[in-house]
């Protein structure tokens, strides 16, 4: 008896997501005798049963295409919102998974889809997850869907804001995505050339920053490129963070821990703009003149790599087989050369950050990049 399988993709979109839905459902089909079932816009889809069957001409020709086939949303199943209040929909959720026989639900995404997958599996359904993010941060994985590519576009920024910034004797700092790891920025600063490199994982100092730049003015270099997180702060910042977090943390009583979380929210709202007033800082220091790009979304359009659509059909293939081995519960994983199951209770509340002590920091120090 063949068996039903649902899928979706929620959560940003990244490069290579229609790769690893043909990758899954040519293996599915093909191979396995699966029936695969679509749900339009990640978890809203499912709650809505917007479903539709992903037969072998819906899944040809859409291997290079960017973005998702499926289409995305960011909602989240225990706090969907459903006319003007957040309401728990995992039961409606179970309700169409079972509408539809489904022995399994796919669910490619990045570190929220994984928990939001893990909600999904403690209410009784068969889940198996493929890890998706250009920030490469999910836990458990050596890397994603999406990050070759995002790195390929983030390093071409780099590389092109070198002669605009070389002409004009000008500071470029380019703030690329990372809002709590640095995996882009610092691998697109090392392959581009940047002078200087800031990751959430490295709280930085502008007059470090500042007197690294003046050092190359002193030497002959009339010009510097940054390559910045967006969730990089400055050790100050990041001393006043840790002091919040121990209050909410030490919390007596509920109106302390509420005080505690409003403290915090004013706190990023501060952090609002930080690259701009980082540039602005750096031209008081330095002398220099002072411009910045931010890349956005840009980062996460376009055609997959060859690398992209290598790894989403992997993975892909991969989900189709642990679906076929019962391994539910389970996230497909890159660990070296393999594919393997990982189950999802060990990466949900986990992030993959930059170790302190990796290759890239590594040969970046030793080319004379500053990390602030």
């Amino acid at each position: 008896m063949a068996k039903y399988v649902g899928v979706l993709t929620a959560g940003g979109d990244t490069p290579g997501l229609n790769a690893a839905l043909r990758g899954l459902g040519k293996s599915a089909l093909g191979e396995y005798d699966l029936q695969l079932i679509g749900f339009y816009d990640g978890f809203r889809g499912l709650m809505n049963d917007r479903s539709v069957i992903l037969d072998e001409q819906r899944l040809s020709g859409i291997l290079t295409f960017g973005g998702t086939i499926l289409g995305t949303s960011r909602d989240k199943p225990h706090r969907m919102p459903v006319g003007e209040k957040l309401l728990d929909m995992t039961d409606a959720m179970l309700e169409v998974y079972e509408k539809h026989h489904l022995d399994a639900l796919v669910c490619i995404g990045g570190g929220g889809t994984q928990k939001n997958a893990y909600r999904l599996m403690q209410k009784g359904m068969n889940v198996i997850t493929i890890p998706k993010t250009i920030d490469r941060d999910i836990a458990m994985t050596d890397t994603t869907i999406g990050f070759d590519t995002a790195l390929g576009i983030a390093t071409d920024a780099v590389d092109r804001l070198h002669s605009t910034a070389h002409s004009h004797h000008r500071i470029i700092l380019v703030e690329l995505m990372g809002h709590n790891t640095g995996w882009l920025a610092l691998g697109a600063g090392v392959a581009g050339g940047a002078d200087v490199i800031l990751i959430p994982e490295i709280p930085y100092q502008p007059e470090v920053i500042s007197e690294a730049i003046l050092d190359r003015v002193r030497s002959g270099k009339r010009f510097s490129i940054v390559a910045i997180s967006e969730g990089a702060i400055t050790k100050k910042s990041s001393e006043e963070l840790e002091t919040l977090l121990k209050q909410k943390k030490d919390a007596r009583d509920k109106a302390e821990k509420q005080t505690a979380v409003e403290k915090i929210e004013a706190w990023q709202n501060m952090q609002a703009n930080k690259t701009i007033s980082l540039a602005q800082e750096l031209e008081e220091l330095t002398g220099l003149e002072s411009r910045v790009t931010i890349l956005g979304y840009v980062q996460r359009g376009g055609i997959p790599s060859a690398r992209d659509r290598l790894l989403a059909t992997e993975l892909g293939t991969a989900a189709a087989s642990m679906i076929v081995k019962e391994k539910y519960g389970s996230m497909v994983a890159v660990r070296g050369e393999k594919m393997e199951a990982v189950p999802l209770e060990k990466v949900v509340d986990r992030r993959r950050t930059v170790p302190l002590e990796h290759s890239w920091i590594k040969a970046a120090k030793r080319v004379g990049t500053c990390l602030g």
